[in-house]
């Protein structure tokens, strides 16, 4: 899958090589601090921005939801886009260009005086999100070097549970102190920081003359793909339908102080990482089994949180078995995406988390109106259990399309299918 871009250069310390891998962590972890930071915060914004909120709620809190829909839509609009557009560039030169962009669009979102610019400044702020994810998996992949590039991908991916671990809760903590336009000053020094060491330490991966827009564009032909995208946006959506709203749960269901809503966070986080190893380590042992199984136990999860998360202790423990349940997909998905992306490796690795992001923006959505239709803040887990139903569905046919065409190649004589193979 890597084979066909440039490689890097050879006489790499391994102080530099360590540094560089930190720099990709680090503008994961700052993604995940700038996309999930704004559900713990969610009520302050509303309140600031949106005039009434206090006369109504439940429609604030909904109609604020629509902020996480547009960083969603950045998404899915910027990945595909950003990696067609760039399927020359230089991969180290793009990573440079993303992390720019993420600055001024996070500092934007905190200067932005009305509900409306917020919303258009999240979007801007979106829009590098999967080209990045993709770029840095990638380079982190050829900087582990040949037999590593499965814990390359992992390490580019792992500063996106571990900012639900720690990014997160710190964000919404100052947010709640000092007012949420500073968490997203914070990100943005985040965002800096990562691009001062990756311009110091990132080595130069030339441009690619042979790839093009359109050879990209090939990939989006394989049906498998879009079957993988629906599994990825309509079963991971429903995460977003619960995590959207989690802090309103915490304190109006709950009963619990907004102090709390980070630790509240902070537990999701754990949970996300530690699925995160768990799906690694699945996928490479049979990857269908794990969406199945993975999706089976997330359902599952969504539906004893709609029934049960209303005291602290229910709370803290099936929003981590929601973050855990989720979390396992997520590179089980990811692999299967790339894999079927062929020669196509950025755009496959960019249009996974585009694919979540129809995820996020639907779950948020749809969350928001069973909230707003006065169903209850625990409604959305009903609102998750169903999307995770019809991805689990979507993922029983893209394993039936699957053997169909093992099947045809088995019974052609010389044409082989490329990417059916399980991992």
């Amino acid at each position: 899958m890597l084979s066909s871009s440039p490689a890097l250069p050879p006489a790499l310390s391994s102080r530099r090589r360590a540094i560089a891998l930190f720099a990709l962590a680090l503008g994961g972890f700052g993604i995940g601090v700038t996309e999930f930071a704004t559900m713990g915060l969610l009520p302050d914004i509303a309140r600031d921005v949106l005039p009434g909120f206090d006369a109504a709620p439940e429609a604030g809190i909904a109609h604020a939801g629509l902020l996480i829909t547009a960083y969603a839509l950045g998404v899915v609009v910027g990945a595909p886009t950003v990696a067609v557009i760039a399927a020359r560039m230089s991969q180290t030169t793009l990573a440079f260009g993303l992390l720019g962009v993420f600055i001024l669009g996070t500092l934007a979102s905190a200067c932005m005086p009305s509900f409306g610019s917020l919303a258009v400044a999240r979007f801007i702020a979106a829009l590098p999100h999967g080209a990045y994810f993709g770029v840095a998996s990638l380079l982190a992949a050829r900087l582990m070097g040949p037999g590593k590039q499965g814990r390359g991908i992992a390490l580019a991916l792992s500063g996106l549970t571990i900012a639900n671990v720690i990014g997160v809760p710190l964000a919404t903590w100052l947010g709640q102190l000092a007012g949420w336009r500073a968490a997203y000053v914070f990100v943005a020094g985040i965002f800096a920081v990562t691009l001062l060491l990756a311009l110091a330490f990132l080595p130069r991966v030339p441009g690619n003359p042979e790839r093009t827009p359109g050879r990209e564009l090939v990939a989006l032909r394989n049906p498998r793909i879009w079957i993988m995208i629906g599994v990825g946006a309509v079963g991971f959506g429903g995460f977003f339908a619960v995590y959207s709203y989690i802090s309103e749960v915490t304190t109006r269901v709950v009963g619990m102080p907004a102090t709390a809503v980070p630790a509240v966070l902070a537990c999701i986080g754990v949970g996300m990482t530690l699925g995160n190893v768990l799906g690694g380590w699945a996928s490479d042992r049979h990857l269908s089994r794990t969406i199945v199984w993975g999706l089976s136990a997330f359902l599952l999860a969504l539906v004893a949180y709609a029934l049960w998360a209303s005291t602290p202790a229910a709370l803290i423990g099936l929003t981590f078995a929601i973050g855990f349940t989720s979390s396992v997909l997520v590179p089980a998905i990811q692999a299967r995406l790339i894999r079927i992306s062929d020669e196509a490796a950025l755009l496959g690795a960019a249009i996974n988390h585009a694919a979540f992001n129809v995820g996020n923006s639907l779950g948020a959505w749809l969350g928001g109106l069973v909230i707003a239709a006065g169903f209850g803040y625990l409604a959305p887990g009903w609102v998750g259990a169903a999307l995770a139903a019809a991805g689990l569905a979507l993922a029983g046919l893209s394993f039936a399309v699957e053997a169909r065409d093992k099947a045809r190649s088995r019974n052609t004589v010389g044409i082989p299918v490329v990417g059916t193979s399980e991992v």
